[in-house]
């Protein structure tokens, strides 16, 4: 089951934020991130990047992005 952070209607860096301490939380896994603006969404993939997690999907949804990482343990 994956783990969903709602950053939407958060302005950066809140979004950058709210994924880095999902990552320290789970450690490993998926992880949904949703977005509602094209800079959080490049934010919080570079961010997710830079702690070793791969991007595996980015969706455009409504009015915003879902964002899906994942790192294997």
């Amino acid at each position: 089951m994956s783990n969903i952070i709602d950053a939407r209607g958060y302005s950066c860096p809140q979004p950058v934020i709210m994924t880095l301490n999902g990552i320290r939380k789970i450690k490993n896994g998926d992880i949904v991130i949703m977005v509602d603006t094209d800079t959080a969404k490049e934010n919080v993939s570079r961010a997710a990047r830079a702690q070793n997690w791969e991007i595996t999907d980015i969706q455009p949804e409504n009015e915003g992005y879902k964002i899906t990482i994942r790192k294997e343990g």
